[in-house]
């Protein structure tokens, strides 16, 4: 299988082993519009890994979902019912999560999550046949959180989009953080201009600034936040200091630190492979997404080695909880609600060369698990 087998419409995209593929696999992700960076680097993450393989007995399907929830049920449906799949993956939005994944799950099918972790689908709508390969949306806020602390920061301003993955956010950095809140927003979901959202950061005596805003919100954000000539000290996520949004918004980002489960330069064979191998297939750095997308892949392909999901979901059950596959980011293990336990990481916006990116400088909370998997009945 090579990436040269990849056959391009104006919607699919589908890479085709064998004629008679044993295992389809629904990629319903963002290809097009301001998400499309995400979705793009979880869809290469993901083929790069099959590639790697070498297997010819894998089908991926895949769908631009056009960051719509309507069209991406649209596309889980006819997956399911027309192209046979086996296997979904590669939702990038929370709300997209939420329209698919539970029907997904309770037709039978496996879906492995790249990104989204809504907090819904971590605690009381938690399924067997769903597992999370990313985080659960709360684990890198809550890192900031705990990093405001080490900081020093007592008057935090807090802000994310108002959709399941925001509202996971602002409540992520709220449980680790000790200080107070010099403000709360929640801004609209794909929104460009934060002109307001400066102004009252400005007024507000804040000595810190915690913003989720991924893809190009991030970039508006960032670039808006910069000429306004404010030096309030500001903390992300790694979702707001990715690979593209880092080369978008250039030197405005130097120095500001963000959380991160994995970053380019962690010390593991598995990592280090990965960025050299992604560098050299598609020219680029890759993001947290392509990792994402990586590990997804390699995640499957370990429990296909024990089971086929369509002849012996059991025992394909149990090798995904396993999680035996090299992962980029090192350590990796399934907490009960099978939602990732990990290390996140400190991160520190550096540049080399004429590329901006991340470099690790400490961790901040070791072996999270998430704050929901107490309300998991599995």
């Amino acid at each position: 299988m090579t990436l040269k087998g990849i056959l391009l419409s104006a919607s699919l995209i589908a890479l085709a082993g064998a004629a008679a593929a044993e295992t389809r696999i629904g990629m319903i992700t963002t290809l097009s519009g301001g998400g499309a960076s995400l979705g793009i680097d979880v869809r290469d993450g993901f083929l790069l890994a099959l590639e790697q393989s070498g297997r010819d007995d894998i089908e991926v399907i895949i769908a631009d979902d056009e960051q719509a929830p309507d069209v991406a049920v649209q596309l889980a449906d006819r997956m399911i019912q027309s192209d046979d799949v086996d296997i979904m993956t590669g939702i990038i939005w929370s709300n997209l999560a939420m329209a698919v994944v539970p029907s997904v799950t309770a037709q039978g099918l496996f879906y492995l999550s790249p990104n989204a972790g809504p907090s819904q689908l971590a605690g009381r709508g938690c399924h067997p046949n769903y597992f999370n390969v990313a985080w659960q949306n709360d684990n890198l806020h809550e890192a900031a959180g705990a990093y405001a602390n080490s900081a020093g920061y007592t008057n935090s301003f807090i802000l994310a989009p108002n959709y399941p993955a925001g509202q996971d956010a602002l409540a992520g950095y709220k449980r680790f953080y000790e200080g107070g809140l010099a403000g709360e927003i929640y801004t609209q979901l794909g929104q460009t201009d934060y002109a307001a959202e400066i102004a009252q950061i400005r007024a507000s005596g804040a000595d810190s600034v915690f913003f989720f805003l991924p893809g190009g919100m991030g970039i508006s954000f960032l670039r808006q936040y910069a000429d306004s000539g404010l030096d309030i000290p500001v903390i992300g996520p790694a979702f707001s200091f990715d690979q593209n949004i880092l080369q978008a918004v250039g030197a405005a980002a130097l120095g500001v630190v963000n959380t991160s489960q994995w970053s380019p330069d962690l010390d593991n064979e598995a990592n280090t492979a990965f960025v050299a191998a992604f560098r050299e297939a598609y020219g680029r750095i890759p993001s947290l997404y392509a990792s994402q997308g990586f590990d997804t892949a390699n995640l499957i392909l370990s429990a296909l080695a024990v089971a086929h999901p369509s002849e012996d979901p059991d025992a394909f059950r149990a090798a995904l909880q396993a999680a035996d596959f090299a992962s980029t980011r090192g350590d990796f293990a399934f907490g009960p609600n099978h939602h990732p336990i990990q290390d996140i990481y400190v991160r520190e916006v550096v540049q080399e060369g004429d590329i901006f990116t991340n470099r690790v400088i400490g961790v901040a909370l070791e072996d999270r698990g998430d704050a929901y998997a107490a309300e998991c009945s599995m």
